[in-house]
């Protein structure tokens, strides 16, 4: 038996969808611990392509028990979309708990939040206005709506009654925009009630019945080390925890029983939305990788930053999310560049930051220092193992284990479940039962 946790070692974006998909395989629980449609998880079987919002990318493995934790913010609609358009596609769906004590993103954080980023004009953050920080500000605020509330009619309808009239207040009077009505909103989610009940359940009961029995559990996290709202680049973050810990909070779960933290990172870096990026690539190579990686938001579609591997954000990921080993997923993208490069520190008004700064300022003014590898032309798509590489894609990696001082244990060379190389058997020792 063993416990699992995934999480993205960069902004988000690291393939995290894929590796939770293959490793599915050998858990018996997948679970997502934090976040909300905002993240976007792209997973490839056989000729099919699936993007997930809010459903455990283990969903694609009928064998397997799903389960979407406490710390998950949940737009019903949205929700039942995705499980919707899975059924239309003819995938059977394993069994899919929700916890109870999920909140809810309601029209109202929706409409928020695209009002708020609208008003902030040049500063804003590049949030997907989706309703994620509103609704976990509400959470913070004690206003929010949780699912054992929609499940009562009652006490549903009096706690809605009285956040609409005070959200209405606040956008009429703040933002000089109509309010929401109040009677729409009662009928829509008393329908998503009905729907959200039997998939309901006490989460953490669930996860301590599974760690009793033996049960392989994994858990999968959504958004990336530097997107995390405590230890990210703030405030050009998300409104949750990414990061190892909340794997515990996030499903109702102690965290000694976890047992494995697994950090995913690109073979470069990419970002979306606002805020500093040091290794950002402007010019031709930066098109090339966006290009050939198909980098490109699956949630918004936005084009997204693209840039060399950055080893200073690899050893602060390492650090505070404690990680035991690293999965680095599209190596195949760099294949046709005759030099790469990876930032080993930053370079600030003429001093040598080897550690990640928590000033956003002082992060925007870095110059990455970069050490040169060489590059490799073969098509390396078709490698099964480490061996299978050429010299200097394993290099490569040698060199990224060196300086995030985590080895690398898992490594993606394409899209598919089949287009990944273990080079430890760490995980099948830690899966088994």
């Amino acid at each position: 038996m063993a416990l699992v946790v995934l999480v993205g070692a960069q902004w988000g974006d690291e393939g995290k969808g894929k590796i939770t998909d293959f490793l599915a395989e050998q858990a018996r629980i997948v679970v997502r611990f934090q976040g909300g449609n905002n993240a976007g998880h792209t997973v490839v079987v056989g000729q099919e392509e699936f993007r997930l919002h809010l459903l455990p990318s283990g969903i694609l493995h009928p064998d397997k028990e799903c389960l979407i934790g406490n710390g998950v913010v949940i737009d019903p609609a949205v929700l039942r979309e995705e499980i919707e358009a899975l059924a239309a596609r003819n995938v059977t769906i394993g069994r899919l708990y929700i916890s109870e004590r999920a909140h809810l993103i309601m029209p109202y954080h929706r409409y928020l939040d695209k009002l708020q980023e609208e008003r902030k004009g040049e500063a804003k953050i590049g949030t997907t206005c989706r309703g994620i920080g509103p609704c976990y500000a509400d959470k913070i605020s004690r206003e929010g709506i949780r699912v054992v509330d929609l499940l009562d009619r009652e006490h549903f309808a009096e706690k809605l009654r009285r956040n609409v009239d005070l959200k209405n207040e606040y956008i009429e009077k703040i933002f000089g925009a109509p309010g929401l009505d109040y009677e729409s909103i009662l009928a829509e989610f008393k329908s998503h009630a009905e729907f959200l009940r039997p998939y309901t359940a006490d989460a953490s009961m669930i996860l301590s019945q599974a760690v009793y029995q033996g049960k392989n559990v994994l858990f999968e996290g959504a958004q990336g080390t530097l997107l995390d709202i405590d230890h990210g680049t703030y405030p050009f973050v998300t409104s949750s925890n990414p990061t190892a810990s909340e794997a515990a909070a996030g499903s109702g779960i102690g965290p000694t029983a976890l047992d494995l933290v697994l950090g995913v990172s690109k073979a470069y870096t990419t970002r979306v939305g606002e805020g500093p990026f040091p290794t950002e690539l402007d010019g031709p190579a930066g098109e090339e990788i966006r290009s050939k990686g198909r980098e490109f938001g699956t949630t918004t579609g936005r084009p997204r930053r693209c840039g060399w591997f950055d080893a200073v954000i690899g050893r602060y990921a390492a650090r505070v999310n404690g990680l035991d080993y690293l999965a680095v997923t599209k190596l195949d993208v760099l294949s046709g560049l005759d030099t790469l490069k990876i930032c080993n520190a930053y370079r600030w008004r003429g001093e040598l930051l080897t550690e990640f700064p928590a000033n956003v300022e002082v992060l925007a003014e870095c110059e990455p220092v970069y050490e040169e590898l060489p590059g490799w032309s073969e098509d390396i798509t078709g490698a099964r193992r480490l061996k299978d590489l050429p010299k200097a894609a394993r290099r490569y990696l040698e060199r990224i284990t060196e300086l995030v001082e985590v080895p690398v244990a898992m490594v993606g060379v394409g899209v598919r479940r089949s287009q990944t190389i273990v080079i430890q058997d760490v995980f099948a020792d830690v899966f088994e039962e």
